[in-house]
């Protein structure tokens, strides 16, 4: 019997460099590493996690050159890891899971502050390294070529905060990196900062205080703001105390509703909050100013589902309950402009914004029904402005399906959309590699990559895509089936590593 999508979430292996078999034709000007991140390894001694976001981080490498692919995985050596390995036992608090080491340990974490390093969400580039993120402040450098994990790091920079987004944005026109914190405790909120190019220090931009934090995982950018998107799944420092876990700290307010907060990036100011009617949001595609308005499309979930569904005994279930997401647009009035450019420093009166209620109440466009996950775009030269497409993983309406299975194009200006699907394979997030500078034929022209789980053959591979009409270009089997990850980042050789995704 043929095996299903809870292959992928089984524990997994490292694997050395390894040539794969290529089927098809690579593009010729496809050259450089694509690196992914995710949990793959779910267990520790008789314990099971309960949470998708809580096995242990594997770093993947998939290096492409003439016409070639090798690949490789290996585990991040975070503290949580190696402590793990060693004890036999889980011993640091996860998103949705704890150690099972009784109150006494419980104690000793809540007064050490001691979180996760299990840096298992996404990679990024910075300082000259590669570094592997998640939500929880302390992050791990890593080697790209090896992925021999080096040395943790973490800022010390004096942005009081407790966490951050796991999703930065790059601008490339200014060379800032832009974050968003959560700040639990006294005086809690969000604190929007910038990072320029060769600093280490981030500079706070914004602080908003709200009375319970909510769990944000991104927030969108464009050339003159930052939009934070607050869902109604919230927190308090009572919660934070008192409950087993950092998820289970939160509770869905549905009456509070969606806020948005805009933040203008020159100076600081705060406006909002703009407030709509209760949703979750995992991921944005992308935002954009257009006549006096802020376009800010995202996707978006009835309720908190979209968290909790994610235990780890619900998606190893052979019919898994599973949110779905659709594609949404919102209007947000920001007023008319008077210049095309904006200082890239913030004015020294960065704002605290304890902000006041606006009236305006965003009506939601539905562009792609869905189901959909992982929102991608050509985010070097389309983030922050006007654009066409998304890319996304999602599933069948008809017949119903138990687990991502199809890739997503999605025209944002028609609504019309183009899917790639094949019986038993259920595909990762995808990135979009445009075709390099001078030789682009539209923002389509280029490739789609996404590591596929095929259940038929009982293996991974990464698949190529024409990013025009989802046409098989290439494929490259593994040699053993990976756990299903989450995010990662395509460097192209010959340039200096620039982020390819939110």
């Amino acid at each position: 019997m043929a095996a299903d999508h809870r292959l992928g979430f089984r524990n997994g292996e490292g694997h050395p460099p390894t040539d794969l078999p290529v089927e098809g034709d690579l593009p010729e000007w496809l050259s450089g590493v694509l690196l992914r991140n995710g949990p793959g390894r779910f267990s520790v001694g008789d314990q099971t996690v309960n949470h998708w976001f809580d096995g242990f981080a594997l770093l993947r490498r998939f290096a492409i050159r003439d016409g070639g692919v090798e690949y490789a995985s290996r585990f991040l050596r975070s503290d949580a890891y190696e402590r793990a390995r060693s004890e036999g036992a889980l011993r640091h608090d996860e998103f949705g899971t704890r150690p099972d080491d009784g109150l006494r340990g419980r104690l000793r974490r809540l007064i050490s502050g001691e979180l996760t390093d299990n840096a298992s969400i996404t990679v990024t580039h910075r300082g000259g390294e590669f570094v592997a993120v998640t939500e929880p402040p302390r992050a791990w450098a890593f080697d790209p070529d090896s992925l021999r994990t080096l040395e943790p790091r973490r800022f010390d920079d004096g942005v009081d905060a407790t966490g951050s987004t796991a999703h930065r944005h790059y601008d490339p026109r200014r060379g800032e990196t832009w974050g968003l914190a959560t700040r639990h405790g006294r005086n809690g909120g969000y604190v929007l900062h910038r990072r320029p190019d060769g600093s280490s220090r981030r500079e706070p931009v914004a602080t908003i205080e709200v009375d319970q934090p909510a769990y944000i995982h991104s927030f969108a950018l464009t050339d003159r703001y930052a939009v934070v998107t607050e869902p109604p799944f919230v927190t308090s420092p009572r919660r934070l105390l008192t409950a087993d876990t950092f998820l289970d700290a939160h509770e869905w307010r549905p009456e509070q509703g969606t806020r948005f907060f805009v933040c203008e990036r020159a100076i600081g100011a705060v406006a909002g909050p703009y407030r709509a009617d209760p949703c979750f949001v995992f991921h944005h595609a992308n935002a954009f100013e257009a006549d006096g308005e802020l376009v800010v499309d995202l996707v978006a979930f009835d309720d908190a589902s979209a968290v909790t569904d994610f235990e780890l005994s619900n998606l190893r279930s052979a019919e898994p309950d599973l949110p779905a997401g659709e594609l949404r647009r919102y209007r947000l009035p920001v007023g008319p402009t008077d210049s095309d450019e904006m200082p890239s420093v913030p004015s020294p009166e960065a704002a605290r914004a304890t902000a006041s209620e606006t009236p305006v109440e965003p009506t939601p466009t539905t562009l792609h029904e869905g189901p959909v996950a992982f929102p991608a775009i050509d985010y070097v030269e389309r983030n922050g402005r006007s654009y066409r497409y998304v890319y996304a993983a999602g599933n069948r309406h008809d017949p119903p399906e138990t687990f991502l299975n199809r890739l997503i194009k999605v025209d944002v200006g028609t609504g019309d959309a183009r899917t790639w699907s094949e019986a038993g394979v259920h595909p990762g997030e995808p990135v979009f590699v445009p075709a390099p500078p001078g030789r682009r034929d539209g923002e389509d022209d280029g490739v789609v990559l996404s590591v596929v789980l095929d259940t038929d053959e009982e293996r991974s591979a990464l698949v190529v895509l024409d990013a025009v009409d989802l046409s098989v270009r290439a494929r490259a089997p593994l040699p053993h089936a990976l756990p299903i990850g989450f995010h990662g980042q395509f460097y192209r050789d010959g340039s200096r590593p620039i982020q390819s995704m939110a």
